[in-house]
């Protein structure tokens, strides 16, 4: 989605920051995407959760982002081949379907326009040679 429609992919898995560096004048630090979701400190802010939070803390050095990241990354970085971390993340504080979740509720905050795109192009997914068809429904 990211090489069509760039901003919508980054409305998508944004991660969030709560955190701030110990340098910088307290420089605002981003969860980074990781296979699983690492207990957070001050050096680590790994999330498998689509738009997961780093560590709260003010003193962070490492193990975040100073700009979050989006389904992209959580793509690339996350779900790898599609068969891990999906429908739940693994790691610290997963819950049941917490990924498929959390994907469908950023997809909710689309607009008409971009919830068209995205059905569009999920029209278009090929899995197995057969074409898989979902609707967005434009109340939600």
């Amino acid at each position: 989605m990211e090489i069509y429609h760039p901003k919508i992919d980054d409305k998508v898995c944004e991660t969030k920051s709560v955190g701030t560096s110990s340098s910088g004048g307290g420089k605002k630090q981003y969860a980074l995407y990781k296979e699983s979701t690492e207990t957070k400190s001050n050096t680590a802010g790994g999330t498998a959760l689509c738009g997961g939070e780093g560590h709260t803390g003010s003193s962070i050095t490492s193990g975040h982002g100073d700009a979050p990241q989006s389904l992209k990354n959580f793509v690339a970085k996350t779900l790898k081949d599609g068969n891990q971390n999906w429908p739940t993340s693994k790691g610290e504080g997963t819950k049941p379907n917490d990924n498929a979740k959390n994907v469908a509720t950023d997809l909710t905050k689309l607009t008409s326009e971009e919830k068209t795109i995205v059905a569009g192009l999920l029209a278009k997914t090929i899995e197995g040679g057969v074409v898989v068809e979902m609707c967005l429904s434009p109340s939600t």
